[in-house]
């Protein structure tokens, strides 16, 4: 069973671009995690969120990834950057 995530993430529009280069860092770093199969960075059309999509091979090298981001001080942090909580949702195939 492959497992994954959704995030959509609301910077505020001072900090856009910032917020995008953050979360191409965390891409970089899950790409290179053991049994990533995918890492993808998006913005919407309206320009008010950017989106986050990963999948994995198995929960253990998803878990083992996040750990890696962490671990490579990877700046992950919800601050007042964004202006509303992050909405993230875990996928598991079927």
């Amino acid at each position: 069973m492959t497992v994954g995530f959704v995030a959509f993430h609301y910077p505020v529009p001072a900090h856009f671009d910032e917020f995008v280069a953050r979360v191409h860092k965390v891409r970089a770093v899950l790409r290179s995690s053991p049994g990533c199969l995918s890492a993808e960075c998006w913005v919407t059309s309206e320009g008010d969120a950017v989106v986050s999509t990963a999948a994995w091979d198995s929960d253990d090298t998803y878990s083992a990834a996040f750990a890696a981001v962490f671990s490579a001080g990877v700046d992950a942090t919800f601050d007042e950057r964004e202006c509303r909580p992050r909405q993230i949702f875990e996928l598991e195939s079927r």
